[in-house]
């Protein structure tokens, strides 16, 4: 089946077939170039798509080709490039963001155009498997996102300079910040509006926590549901964007539709200002360092610098999560955040960032059950059996060594469970997990306090090896971890019955 070929792509679709002629005819370039009278290198951006040719030169590849001029230059491909203009017409191709690791949409669809009948085989098995792990733009943007961020070590000096200079510019410096003081300075250095009862009022919207509204006046609805701190960063999320004139932006707190790369990293930037506003690096980093210092872990110290900085769990774990590369060299960590419905038994990835080379809990497609021996599972499960709980109740707070079973590499964690503000019923935990070096030790002077818990972990229930008698929090039965150990033992009794004479 043909597929029509839009006028913007005519560069690109007339330099693939260019080259798909030439080399079904087994020419070089420079064959084609003496055959037909046209320059090596301008054939050569021709068929990289960067140039389109007048017709005269048109005329005379086609005859040096021996094919119809019309075949050439129609506007029609057949079923050799059909997965690349099919590429091309894509969402991803439109919005992923290839400048930002420094390639060109072009480029990358001229590394496909070497064959097209293996990129047609390639094509056709990428998009079995986004349809079979439910993939879409958003979780390529998602993840484009944290590879941007593990490119940095997830620490912005940039934007921490800029927070820095507003703490300046508006004598925050000495000052805890309060909800009320930066309302003001949002109402009037930046003309907004701020509502905080509209939310709750329509059962529809009642679930986010903020919603922007542009027009002649900025608009901020925020649920007043939230705590004193959530406020605090929403309204810093919103100077973020007002300080470093961050124009495509979200319109709501949790995502309703990703529409661009452009909206979700700015997103990023002014979350991450909002974060260094209440957690600024100079005021943390000597509590870091004194935390760091403990010959012993002592939760009650963690707990202590939340109340200082009157920070949830998320902000502050996630804040250690960019200072801690950023200021300790400590780039071998991963944060995750799960959700669940308390005492339904069953989790969500809502947030990563790997910065490791271990296969932590990943959430894309996966279909299997997290490996239970995980602290943060653990603490939910704690969390779900409280007979009451309250916004006013304290987190739930502990570390543990993980062992991973198949590489041995071990990570400290600490993570810390919580009901979420919006729905009590709902509970979250965040972890950071370190991977246990040289540096750490030197570092975290605790990470060898013998009264830490080491426990050994896999992926997932499916991929471990442990029987139930052996592991008593195991919900799946081990059905990858089978498959595997049989392809493994056909694999090698072949090899035997290779080596026989």
């Amino acid at each position: 089946m043909k597929t029509k070929v839009t006028s913007n792509k005519l560069r690109i679709i007339f330099g693939l077939k260019l080259k798909n002629f030439r080399l079904g005819q087994k020419l070089s370039l420079k064959q084609l170039s003496e055959k037909s009278g046209v320059a090596i290198s301008y054939i050569s951006e021709i068929e990289q798509g960067k140039k389109y040719p007048k017709p005269e030169k048109m005329f005379r590849l086609a005859e040096a080709l021996d094919v119809e001029f019309d075949q050439l230059v129609s506007t029609q491909v057949d079923k050799s490039l059909d997965p690349l203009t099919a590429l091309m017409d894509s969402s991803f191709i439109k919005e992923f963001p290839f400048d930002l690791f420094g390639i060109s949409a072009r480029t990358f669809l001229n590394l496909f155009s070497n064959s097209p009948t293996e990129a047609t085989a390639f094509l056709q098995t990428f998009l079995e498997i986004s349809r079979a792990y439910n993939m879409n733009v958003e979780n390529f943007l998602f993840a484009a996102l944290r590879t941007f961020q593990k490119l940095n070590q997830n620490y912005f000096p940039e934007i921490e300079k800029e927070a820095d200079k507003f703490i300046r510019q508006e004598n925050l410096a000495n000052r805890g910040l309060n909800f009320l003081q930066l309302k003001t300075i949002l109402q009037e250095k930046y003309g907004y509006i701020i509502d905080e009862g509209k939310i709750r009022n329509n059962p529809d919207l009642s679930g986010y926590r903020s919603i922007y509204k542009a027009g002649k006046t900025k608009s901020l609805f925020i649920n007043d549901r939230l705590t004193e701190s959530q406020k605090i960063f929403i309204i810093g999320r919103e100077l973020g964007y007002e300080h470093l004139k961050l124009k495509e932006r979200a319109k709501t707190s949790s995502w309703l539709k990703v529409e661009s790369f452009d909206q979700l990293l700015n997103n990023f930037k002014a979350s991450y200002f909002s974060g260094a506003l209440m957690l600024p690096q100079k005021r943390l980093k000597p509590d870091l360092q004194k935390f760091a210092a403990l010959n012993k872990w002592d939760s009650s110290l963690l707990l202590g610098l939340l109340r200082k900085y009157d920070a949830t769990p998320e902000m502050f774990l996630y804040r250690m999560s960019q200072l801690l590369p950023g200021l300790f060299n400590l780039e071998k960590l991963f944060y995750l955040r799960f959700t669940t419905q308390a005492g339904s038994g069953r989790f969500k990835l809502t947030k990563e960032l790997n910065m490791t080379d271990e296969l932590v809990p990943y959430s894309l497609g996966l279909n299997e059950h997290y490996c239970r021996r995980w602290l943060p599972f653990n603490l939910l499960g704690r969390l779900g059996k409280k007979s009451k709980v309250g916004p006013a109740n304290l987190p739930f707070i502990d570390i543990q060594k993980a062992r991973f079973m198949g590489s041995g590499n071990e990570f400290l964690l600490i993570s810390l469970a919580r009901p979420l503000a919006l729905d009590n019923n709902k509970h979250s935990a965040m972890t950071i997990g370190f991977m246990l070096n040289k540096q750490i030790r030197r570092t975290v002077k605790f990470c060898d306090d013998p009264k830490i818990l080491s426990v050994e972990v896999n992926e997932t229930c499916e991929r471990c090896p442990l029987t139930k008698n052996e592991c008593n929090v195991r919900v799946a039965p081990a059905t990858q971890f089978l498959k595997d150990q049989k392809f493994s033992e056909r694999e090698k009794a072949l090899a035997r019955f290779m080596e026989e004479d």
